[in-house]
């Protein structure tokens, strides 16, 4: 399960590489027009709209990217797959086709969000596993021009409209069930607060957050806690409890367990792991778009999230406790700090910088800790050992002659089921492992072997082994 975990992670990882830049994109509009959101400056509008092309489109950025990340071949038809996949089920249990199918307009609020991260994540492993399934699959004549990775659409469609079909009758039950628990809690106080907190963050991955945001945000069970902080109405150091322990942790917090993974990630991976990190971290401070940083390490770490998730309850009941409020009208960063510590219900807003920095310490004390006792797999660490590869020849000759040998001491197409690769490992599936001629293949200069089972082998080969696995999809599709 972690291993599978850990490859949705990865998996992952593509379409959460450019949120950062969209982030920053919809900041910056933000800060030139706060008030009407590009409705006063054309600059703003363009700058809110092009981020929010990307930011507003994550769950399909999602089934794309698990589809094709998944799938043991990275091939275009996984990621088409997954994007049907999306449609068909969004389509499906929109508001619109829902008020058809029970001929009635009142119907749940729960098909108004479904066009979320956990669909788009259900839509990407459904076809990840259809590909894997049916992309070599031959059809009689008749039927041949379905044959193969034509399929792979076709059947993630089908089983969407399963999958669909169960969501009808479940997900309102979830979404609402979620939306009667908030109610419970808002009653709770500085405590309730902070269980809030706790599980908004908790529920990020699959997207259903947004049903208790509705209850503490708007006007859903009475609190509508943005509204009326940014409009005056309410009570000071009371209304804005629902949003001001959210800044410490996305401004501060989130950024220095970026710093930690930096500095847990491995030497020959830190370049690369800073520009993620660095662009995610600055995205949560000025926009208090936290998604790239969480997707990081949510699947490949779990019980990090967890940890993540207990701080952000923590901070939300300890703002809630002293009455220091702010408030957000995008998300919890610089740019809406700055524009509502000037209201009228702000209370002590400068108060939540201090236990910012107090929680940039915890966080990158805590991450650092609990990554390098339990050998997370954060960006960064996903391999043991990491080096160049050792090779007489240069440019492409150098990948290709690597790739023959390790292909031939595998046992070649005979022995060799499936090849894929992280950042520095060959993942390999191959027949019988007893052919493998582990000896042959460390002559080629790779710093090691980590033999999984009967069937999965990983090759360690370095920062090229793209490179190096693309030489084999090569020899592979020749033969």
């Amino acid at each position: 399960m972690m291993n599978y975990l850990q490859r949705l992670g990865r998996s992952l990882m593509l379409p959460v590489a450019v949120l950062p830049a969209a982030a920053v994109l919809m900041g910056i509009g933000y800060w030139i027009d706060p008030s009407g959101w590009g409705g006063g400056n054309p600059a703003a509008a363009f700058l809110i709209k092009a981020g929010e092309s990307i930011i507003g489109n994550i769950p399909i950025l999602f089934a794309v990217g698990v589809a094709l990340g998944m799938a043991k071949e990275k091939d275009g038809s996984a990621a088409l797959s997954g994007l049907v996949g999306y449609l068909v089920t969004t389509t499906l249990l929109s508001t619109g086709t829902v008020q058809l199918l029970q001929g009635t307009e009142d119907v749940s609020i729960a098909f108004g969000n479904i066009e979320n991260a956990f669909i788009g994540i259900i839509s990407g492993l459904v076809a990840a596993t259809m590909f894997d399934k049916f992309s070599h699959v031959k059809l009689p004549d008749a039927l041949a021009f379905f044959s193969g990775k034509r399929s792979v659409p076709i059947m993630t469609a089908v089983s969407m409209l399963g999958i669909s079909v169960v969501l009808f009758f479940v997900w309102p039950f979830v979404f609402e069930g979620l939306v009667s628990f908030g109610e419970l809690i808002s009653g709770m106080g500085a405590f309730g607060a902070g269980l809030y907190g706790f599980f908004n963050r908790l529920l990020i991955p699959t997207g259903l957050h947004h049903a208790l945001n509705q209850v503490f945000w708007f006007d859903l069970a009475g609190i509508n806690d943005i509204p009326n902080f940014w409009s005056g109405e309410g009570v000071k150091g009371v209304t804005g409890m629902y949003q001001a322990g959210y800044f410490p942790v996305m401004m501060f917090g989130l950024p220095a367990a970026c710093l930690a993974m930096y500095h847990t990630a491995k030497t020959a991976k830190k370049k690369q792991v800073a520009a993620l990190m660095f662009a995610a971290g600055f995205a949560a401070f000025f926009t208090g778009v936290t998604e790239p940083i969480e997707f990081s390490f949510m699947f490949v770490a779990p019980g990090l999230y967890l940890v993540h998730a207990l701080l952000t309850g923590v901070s939300l009941m300890i703002a809630a406790l002293f009455g220091w409020t702010a408030g957000f009208g995008f998300s919890a960063g610089f740019v809406d700090f700055f524009l509502s510590s000037r209201l009228p219900l702000a209370n002590q807003p400068y108060m939540l910088i201090v236990q910012g920095l107090v929680f940039a310490v915890l966080y990158y004390v805590i991450f650092r800790a609990l990554i390098q006792a339990r050998n997370l797999k954060t960006p960064g660490r996903e391999d043991d050992e990491e080096k160049e590869m050792v090779s007489s020849s240069t440019g492409e000759d150098k990948y290709r002659q690597m790739a023959e040998t390790i292909y031939t001491a595998l046992g070649g197409d005979a022995n060799v089921r499936t090849v894929d690769n992280c950042v520095t490992r060959l993942r390999l599936e191959v027949e019988d492992m007893k052919q493998v001629d582990q000896a042959k293949i460390k002559s080629t200069g790779i710093p090691g072997i980590n033999v999984i089972n009967d069937h999965n082998i990983q090759v360690v080969v370095g920062t090229q082994v793209e490179s190096v696995a693309e030489e084999i999809h090569k020899i592979r599709k020749n033969n």
